[in-house]
C-alpha cells in the first residue's frame, strides 16, 4: 500500500514537548504537517495513547484509540480516553490521512506526565527563613536548604514540585535543576500560585 507524502511532525501536548506536571485532566494535543506535494492536506487522523512505550510501539492504545476521525483539525484535540491519575505517564503517537485517502506513517512517539491532581496528593508544608525583614535595608536573598538521603536502593524516578511566594531558584546537590528564570511566574499570590515540576 502506498503511503501519503504527508509527514506528521511537531507533535505537542499543551503547547509543550513531552511536558511534566500537567494538571488538566484532558490535555490538548496538536501537531504540524509537512509534505513536498503542493496542496497536500489532512482529511482524517488517528491518535493512540498507551500506558507504556512497549504497548504504544505494538500499536495498542490501551488508554485511548480514537480510530479514524474525519477532520482536518490539527490543533487542540482534547484527550478523551481512560481517566488519568496523579503522576500517570502517557505515551502517544498519531497518523493522518491525506486528500487521496492514503495514510501517513506514524509520528515519532511522545509523552506527557500528569501532575498531583488531588488536594490530598500535596504533602508539603510552607518553609520560610528565620529572619526579620527590614524594608529599609537591601539584603541578599535568603537560602533555604535541607539535607536528606534517599533510602531503598536505586531511584527509578523522582519529581520535585516547587513554588514560592516570590522568585526562587532550585538547586539539588549544588546544581541548578533547570534553566528557567523568574520562577514561579507572576500571579496574585492571594488567589493563585503557579508551580513547576522538575525531573530530578
Amino acid at each position: 500500500m502506498d503511503h501519503s507524502t504527508i509527514r506528521v511532525t511537531g507533535i505537542a501536548c499543551e503547547y509543550q514537548t513531552n511536558p511534566l506536571g500537567l494538571d488538566t485532566r484532558s490535555p490538548r494535543l496538536s501537531w504540524r504537517l509537512e509534505s513536498p506535494k503542493r496542496g497536500a492536506r489532512q482529511t482524517a487522523y488517528q491518535i493512540l495513547a498507551a500506558s507504556d512505550p512497549d504497548k504504544l510501539a505494538a500499536g495498542a492504545g490501551d488508554l485511548w484509540d480514537t480510530g479514524q476521525v474525519l477532520s482536518d483539525h490539527s490543533l487542540h484535540q482534547a484527550y478523551a480516553g481512560e481517566p488519568l491519575n496523579t503522576g500517570q505517564r502517557c505515551y502517544w503517537k498519531l497518523r493522518v490521512s491525506d486528500g487521496d485517502g492514503q495514510l501517513s506513517d506514524w509520528s515519532k512517539p511522545a509523552e506527557w506526565e500528569m501532575a498531583l491532581l488531588n488536594a490530598g496528593d500535596w504533602q508539603a508544608e510552607w518553609i520560610q527563613p528565620d529572619l526579620t525583614e527590614n524594608l529599609m535595608v537591601s539584603e541578599p536573598a535568603p537560602m533555604l536548604r535541607a539535607e536528606f538521603r534517599a533510602e531503598g536502593g536505586a531511584i527509578r524516578s523522582a519529581r520535585a514540585y516547587v513554588t514560592s511566594l516570590g522568585l526562587y531558584e532550585m538547586l539539588l546537590n549544588g546544581q541548578r535543576v533547570s534553566d528557567w528564570l523568574f520562577t514561579p511566574g507572576w500571579t496574585s499570590y492571594h488567589k493563585r500560585l503557579q508551580y513547576q515540576t522538575y525531573d530530578v
